[in-house]
């Protein structure tokens, strides 16, 4: 089967690597994120139209810096290299490149010299983003200066007749005034690209795809009601029907009606639905546990087994569906490079071997975005889209020391009385996420002329993205004096609620 056109990013380690790529994306042009130094025999053969070098925090005269090989250069598609990118084909093809004499970071104006190609319909002088140590003071042969600033001589190069590009700036950032029309100029006029890659064309292949795979065959999938797994039983739902089993369980740790809701929220699709109440079997296991990490690993192990005792109830079954993220393929790889592991994400790599499935994961080339573009088309309700991202591990990492069945009725109350205020005040779906979380310690109140010692309760609301930074939400103080209020007098157990003003880094969006 043709596989969609394709644009290839080698990454070199850059902070930017992803917008890159979600900025092709927004163009509606496949492309995928490979390590700097895999082979090009892996790509080489599928519809390529044009290859990215990332930028990275390197320097080409480090001991040990990422180079990619020529080959890259021998594919007969246009490259284009950004920053790290553009002093490496400096490096690469005998231009000089030099150390500056400070790092150069910031807003800067660049001056078009040659306005087509690369700058076709960009105005003459415009901004741009810059972040970088070296710069290139001599070209190598064959290349031309198609833009300059005050300080860099050459700020974009090109090899017209090779189609081999070069910025020593960023265009994927929103701090490039014309960095979108950059791009666009490399991928349609000079990579020659249709934007033909759809979320309706990806839903076709999808289900072509699955349906070869699977054939006959029983599939299981793990349900939590979240976008990533329900958008992904949706849609092997549809390519398979009533051969799908979504295992729903209930781990005592969701929150106040959570269950209800996703059942409800499902009945209209036909969908081959397993309920399964374990929540006295995880609430036994935590008895006891304080320690955060502790927590996840039992949460984690118990639902494997839980569900391994659902899943060898249903004859026949030979795959396990995922809604595993592009993100989180990206963050939990290896590559053996400058972008080392930063995390052992939940949905890869976590299949029990002993189940002996084959792996499903239609998701696995999509960002978020992208995901909630998708369940939109499947017709997912948006009660379901435009939930706020919620942990695995549920409310047990969102109450600090033991969970308890007392304990968690006061954080689900909190949390519900929370959540509907925000939603009637319209400010839902203007955060990333909030939430409330239920501290191990009690403090002085007095609650009519009682003197009280009771929970603390902490708000936390969040704006992002993607996740991956964080800032906290300014929200109006007449709506938390509202909330607060509404929790001490409604909450038994509770009397002082306190908000988090804490940013991403350092701090993490979740406290545990």
């Amino acid at each position: 089967m043709k596989r969609d056109e394709t644009i290839i990013i080698l990454d070199f380690g850059s902070q930017y690597t992803q917008l890159i790529a979600r900025r092709i994306r927004e163009n509606k042009v496949f492309c995928e994120i490979v390590p700097f130094n895999q082979p090009v025999e892996t790509y080489r053969e599928r519809n390529l139209k044009g290859i990215v070098l990332s930028g990275g925090p390197s320097s080409v005269f480090d001991p040990g810096a990422p180079f990619c090989g020529k080959e890259v250069f021998e594919l007969g598609v246009p490259v284009l290299g950004i920053c790290y990118g553009l002093q490496l084909l400096g490096k690469l093809f005998k231009g000089e490149v030099e150390r500056s004499q400070k790092r150069e970071y910031g807003k800067a104006v660049i001056q078009i010299d040659r306005p087509e190609d690369l700058f076709f319909g960009v105005k003459d002088i415009t901004v741009v983003w810059m972040s970088h140590g070296d710069h290139l003071s001599q070209l190598p042969a064959g290349y031309e200066v198609l833009a300059h600033t005050e300080n860099i001589a050459y700020a974009g190069i090109g090899n017209r007749e090779k189609r081999i590009f070069g910025l020593q700036f960023h265009p994927e950032v929103a701090h490039t005034e014309e960095g979108k029309k950059i791009l666009q100029n490399f991928l349609f006029r000079i990579c020659r690209c249709t934007g033909s890659w759809t979320t309706e064309s990806f839903i076709e292949t999808t289900i072509r795809q699955i349906r070869e795979q699977v054939k006959d065959g029983q599939m299981v999938l793990g349900l939590s009601g979240g976008v990533d797994s329900s958008v992904c039983a949706i849609l092997v739902n549809r390519a398979i029907g009533k051969q799908l089993h979504c295992i729903f369980v209930d781990n005592g740790l969701l929150r106040k009606n959570e269950v209800s809701e996703v059942i409800s929220a499902f009945k209209d699709f036909d969908l081959n639905l397993i309920p399964v109440n374990a929540s006295d079997r995880f609430l036994s296991e935590l008895q006891g546990i304080v320690d955060p990490e502790e927590k996840r690993k039992i949460i984690g192990r118990v639902f494997i087994r839980v569900f391994e005792q659902e899943a060898e109830k249903i004859k026949g079954v030979e795959f396990l569906a995922q809604g595993t993220l592009y993100p989180d393929v990206i963050e939990s790889t290896s590559f053996k490079g400058p972008s080392a592991t930063i995390k052992s994400h939940h949905n890869v790599g976590g299949l029990p071997e002993e189940m002996n499935l084959k792996l499903i994961e239609p998701l696995r080339e999509l960002f978020k975005d992208e995901v909630r573009e998708l369940g939109r088309k499947l017709n997912l309700p948006e009660i379901i889209l435009g939930r706020h991202p919620f942990p695995g591990p549920g409310l047990a990492v969102r109450i600090l020391g033991e969970v308890t069945k007392e304990r968690l009725s006061v954080l689900r109350e909190a949390d519900y009385i929370y959540i509907s205020e925000l939603k009637g005040m319209n400010l839902y779906n203007d955060i990333w996420q909030a939430f409330c979380v239920l501290l191990p310690v009690q403090s002085v109140g007095v609650m009519g002329d009682e003197r009280t010692y009771e929970n603390v309760i902490a708000l936390r609301a969040v704006t992002s993205v993607d996740g991956m930074t964080a800032d906290w939400a300014r929200l109006p103080a007449e709506v938390l004096g509202r909330i607060s209020n509404r929790i001490i007098n409604q909450v038994k157990g509770v009397n002082r609620v306190v908000y988090d003003i804490s940013s991403k880094p350092p701090a993490t969006i979740e406290w545990e």
